[in-house]
């Protein structure tokens, strides 16, 4: 039924295109047009339709237009659409060596967790995804996780106890707070500011830029900067579609995403700032946590990342861990 839905939806998004260009590549995503990785993709957009002289046109369908994450791959798949921009976690559907990305304090900086994605791990990783029917073209950020909610501000762990908290659907994140003490409630995320409005959960987590761009500032009354997950989307291409390009033009879209990167990377960080500083003159308690007080909870979910070393194979683990120790500053 869930694929039938995804077809029909689809359908109707794919008759309002163009069909000028001789190759048409459209790409789905969940996150709404201000979020900064809707941005990188216009940008993506901009660099495959001049470098290509328009023989390919790019069309970006955004909040979930194209049904949920886990449709949108199995559309990628099935060769329904094109492209997909979804969160790493949801691959581990697939691969459960996918799991390892999104581990609860995986890193101790934003900047480690890149220099392990961009490196020699992250592209293995990525090669995993033919496996999948899937072409990688690289990570464009989600961003380091944090916990918003309006029972109190969240100091520690106990300061989660029985707190009803909206996760994303991934074991590896509900198994983190309930590690912590939280009512993890997995919930799709269009759904996420009417629950929190209407008293449905407590609070949610997400990146400050989506907490900001989805609004849900306005419904929530503390923001506490906890940094428990980095999380990253994978834009993901039909290897099918992929490999009936040019080489050329698969080259075109592997620079041209390693531009958006970059650009995003520019977005993010000259506007998060400005954003804690908007949340906080909406009147809303900002807790920026010290480096000891995230500690206790790493700490407390070291039983996770132990578990998840049987789950994502002890190889692939090690390798991760190692690839991490390796990008940390000594």
């Amino acid at each position: 039924m869930k694929k039938l839905a995804f077809t029909i939806g689809a359908a109707i998004a794919l008759l309002s295109g163009t069909a000028a260009a001789e190759t048409v590549l459209r790409i789905g995503h969940g996150a709404n047009e201000q979020y900064h990785m809707h941005r990188a993709l216009l940008h993506f957009e901009e660099q495959i339709e001049a470098g290509s002289n328009g023989e390919i046109d790019v069309q970006i369908f955004p909040s979930s237009q194209m049904g949920p994450d886990r449709e949108m791959i199995e559309g990628v798949q099935a060769g329904v659409l094109e492209m997909a921009v979804s969160p790493s976690s949801f691959f581990a559907g697939w691969d459960p060596a996918f799991a390892v990305i999104e581990l609860p304090y995986m890193y101790a900086s934003k900047d480690i967790a890149l220099g392990v994605l961009n490196g020699g791990a992250g592209d293995r990783m990525l090669d995993r995804l033919s496996d999948q029917g899937l072409v990688g073209l690289g990570w464009l950020e989600n961003g380091l996780r944090h916990v918003t909610n309006n029972v109190r501000p969240i100091e520690a762990p106990e300061d989660l106890q029985g707190v009803k908290l909206r996760t994303m659907k991934v074991p590896a994140h509900v198994a983190t707070f309930k590690a912590l003490g939280a009512n993890p409630t997995p919930m799709n995320f269009g759904e996420v500011y009417s629950a929190l409005q209407q008293g449905v959960i407590d609070g949610q987590e997400n990146p400050v830029a989506l907490i900001d761009s989805q609004r849900f500032y306005e419904v929530q009354k503390h923001v506490s900067l906890t940094g428990h997950v980095f999380t990253v989307y994978i834009p993901v291409i039909s290897e099918a579609f992929f490999s009936g390009l040019s080489a050329e033009h698969q080259q075109l879209l592997r620079d041209a995403m390693a531009s958006a990167e970059s650009y995003q990377q520019d977005l993010v960080n000259s506007e998060e700032a400005g954003q804690l500083q908007k949340i906080r003159e909406a009147g809303v308690n900002v807790v920026d946590l010290t480096s000891k007080q995230r500690q206790v909870f790493s700490d407390q979910t070291e039983s996770v990342r132990a578990a998840y070393r049987d789950e994502v194979g002890a190889d692939v683990f090690d390798a991760w861990v190692s690839a991490v120790k390796d990008s940390t500053p000594q």
